[in-house]
């Protein structure tokens, strides 16, 4: 399925015949009413039978040629419009996409002579106008594109794409989701391939781990149905994609969107959203950086042209139904889609309307005093073929799709990388010091401690230092991944300390050296492995008169889980403590609750049971004043001794797990092999 795969269940125009044309011939008929279905394979068997009679012979062309357009395969319509156009009174569509199949295959003069002489004689009035507006654009396609090519490198991702159809990349948390029609068997009468699927695969940057390609659950992927498009929000609670119309009589008419939430780490059923117009083609959507606005395309009534960009702001009920089109800055007279907001609100998208290279290219808005730039992303990312679907993951570097020339299938995935050696760029470090925790108050410099750098998606080591004698380390680290520091030392606790460089990088208006170095500091706390000493675990709250474990605790408590599971010889006693209100027995009851359900939510992630002990010491045990000298309250003294400690009570005799091997590919960022 070529020119933008994304087109699910396709926009289906309904073009009729003139009343002058004869319908005597049954191909000829046959052809039509498959064409009216949108079964756009099957009338071009039809429609080639009746012109091998050669009765109706350009008319028969004229609908191959629209059978191939409608179905996203402008290209293959080039012979068949050259053909209609022959006669004299055939439709004037057919000279507009003639001049737009020539421009696919980068006959910009060819084409630019075609819609002169279609302008001689036109009198369809809209085509008219948009003759003249793609005859404007291949003058500036002439003066301003031909002659540039922008400083990117771009490279098949033949590990992931197959002979059919792979789309729409979407990067989130070290995982790309994709479309594709690799596995399905049920074949779309529109254009005679496969059903697409939502699909992820594991990934770094841009190096994939192919084994891990998966679809998604089911209830993602309808069989006999278009799924495709997936999006993720920044917080990682709400996804949409878009889904076409299954043929069923409860069926929607076209394809819709639809939003899934993430509740209690399980995908609710989709939904269809409020945002869709119920009789046109609503899909490619994506988040703002905020997560409160999406943006998509649409041929809803009221736009500008073929498929519009439109936003979509949550209301009072948390949906997303307040509509709005982008204007006619963004939107023009031919189809614009696949729109992408970065990490730096860089604003793309993929058209066809604005001045390219004959298919969808890919463009940057930029905005400023009220008025909107529109650029050309030039080659070698754009092409005379379909190219669209832009996903930034870093800075200068990025996904995209095409199905140019040279491709492994039909849409394929390529990545990108900016190559400008004017390119200002940054190099980021990660530096520490390792400290040793004296008594839960005081730290001291704890020097020659191993640091490894651990990647958070998959704990796979980045790399090994230990702290010199100042207890000073540092490791370089890359934009926009999540990492996990790991420190021992002999006769310490081991240590886990979590650092994400999401929405760290410093802006492009920044730079003013041609390379700058930045730098991140992080502090990493050992614990010396010694029998009976308590150690304050921070940020376990309760409320009041109340034992569960809150979600921010939570949070808290698996820091300690990942403890126990680095340091398997430990057996620790856990507990809790509360100030001096309220009386001495209650207290000590709802310690030991507390206490208890800590534990129990610690074995709950895995930890045996053995290992732990759930102690509560109610207000006997206070390590602050609960009142002041003077017989005042003591708030922060309270506050200190409302806290979750534990001490180690038993060495056991498991051994320590070994490390991980050290990544090979720790340097290898794009496009390793």
């Amino acid at each position: 399925m070529s020119k933008t795969g994304f087109f699910l269940n396709l926009l289906l125009f309904s073009f009729i015949l003139s009343a002058s044309l004869s319908f005597g011939q049954s191909a000829f008929k046959k052809g039509l009413k498959r064409f009216d279905k949108g079964e756009y394979q099957l009338a071009i068997q039809h429609f080639e039978k009746q012109a091998a009679k050669d009765e109706l012979a350009e008319e028969s062309y004229f609908y191959i040629g629209e059978c191939y357009r409608l179905s996203n395969r402008l290209s293959s319509a080039l012979p068949f419009y050259e053909k209609a156009t022959k006669k004299e009174d055939i439709d004037e569509k057919a000279h507009y996409y003639f001049a737009l199949a020539l421009m696919r295959h980068e006959k910009y003069s060819e084409a630019k002579q075609v819609l002169e002489a279609y302008l001689e004689k036109a009198k369809d009035t809209a085509f008219k106008e948009n003759a003249q507006k793609l005859l404007s654009n291949i003058e500036v396609l002439k003066i301003n594109l031909s002659s540039k090519e922008s400083k990117f490198r771009v490279k098949n991702m033949a590990r992931i794409n197959t002979p059919g159809s792979e789309y729409s990349p979407f990067y989130y948390k070290g995982f790309l989701y994709f479309t594709s029609n690799r596995h399905d068997s049920k074949i779309h009468q529109a254009t005679g391939t496969p059903f697409t699927d939502i699909y992820k695969v594991k990934t770094k940057g841009a190096i994939i781990d192919e084994k891990t390609i998966e679809p998604l659950m089911q209830s993602f992927n309808d069989y006999g149905t278009h799924e495709a498009c997936f999006s993720i929000s920044p917080s990682g609670k709400t996804a949409i994609f878009a889904r076409g119309n299954s043929g069923k009589r409860k069926s929607t008419k076209d394809v819709n969107l639809y939003i899934s939430r993430r509740v209690k780490g399980v995908w609710t059923s989709p939904k269809l959203m409020k945002c869709n117009h119920p009789d046109s083609w609503n899909s490619t959507p994506v988040f703002s950086r905020n997560g409160n606005t999406i943006y998509f395309a649409s041929n809803r009534p009221g736009g500008y042209g073929g498929t519009d960009l439109y936003s979509a702001t949550r209301n009072s009920k948390g949906q997303f139904a307040k509509v709005r089109n982008m204007g006619p800055q963004i939107n023009t007279f031919g189809n614009e889609l696949f729109p992408f907001v970065s990490k730096k609100n860089r604003f793309f998208f993929a058209s066809d309307g604005h001045p390219g290279f004959g298919g969808l290219d890919l463009f940057e808005a930029t905005g400023a005093n009220n008025t909107i730039v529109v650029k050309n992303m030039n080659r070698p990312i754009n092409s005379p073929s379909d190219d669209f679907g832009l996903f930034l993951y870093s800075q200068g570097k990025g996904f995209f799709c095409s199905n140019r020339a040279g491709g492994k299938g039909d849409d394929d995935i390529y990545t990108f990388l900016n190559t400008d050696p004017d390119k200002k760029t940054v190099k980021y470090y990660l530096k520490g010091i390792t400290y040793e925790n004296l008594d839960n108050e005081h730290l001291q410099v704890l020097p020659d401690t191993e640091v490894q750098l651990l990647s958070k998606i998959d704990n796979k080591v980045l790399g090994i230092v230990k702290s010199n004698k100042r207890g000073h380390f540092r490791f370089r680290i890359y934009e926009d991944e999540a990492y996990t520091l790991f420190s021992k030392k002999e006769s310490y606790l081991t240590s886990r300390s979590d650092f994400d460089m999401h929405g760290r990088a410093l802006r492009p208006e920044e730079l003013v050296k041609q390379e700058t170095t930045h730098e991140f500091e992080i502090d990493v706390i050992l614990n010396k492995l010694e029998l009976n000493k308590s150690i304050v675990l921070k940020n376990i709250y309760y409320d009041f008169d109340r034992w569960n474990i809150r979600k921010d605790a939570e949070q808290e408590l698996d820091k300690l889980v990942a403890l126990l599971n680095d340091n398997p010889k430990i057996r620790i006693e856990l507990s809790s403590h509360t100030d001096s209100k309220g009386e001495d027995l209650y207290n000590m009851d709802l310690s030991q609750r507390r206490a208890e359900s800590a534990v129990q939510y610690i074995i709950s992630q895995g930890i045996e049971m053995g290992r732990l002990v759930a102690k509560g010491y109610g207000e006997s045990l206070p390590i602050a004043e609960n009142t002041l000298s003077d017989g005042s309250d003591n708030p922060e003294g309270r506050q200190k001794n409302r806290r979750t400690e534990f001490k180690v009570i038993e060495l056991l005799k498991e051994e320590t797990k070994p490390a991980e091997e050290k990544n090979s590919d720790l340097e290898e960022r794009l496009f390793g092999e």
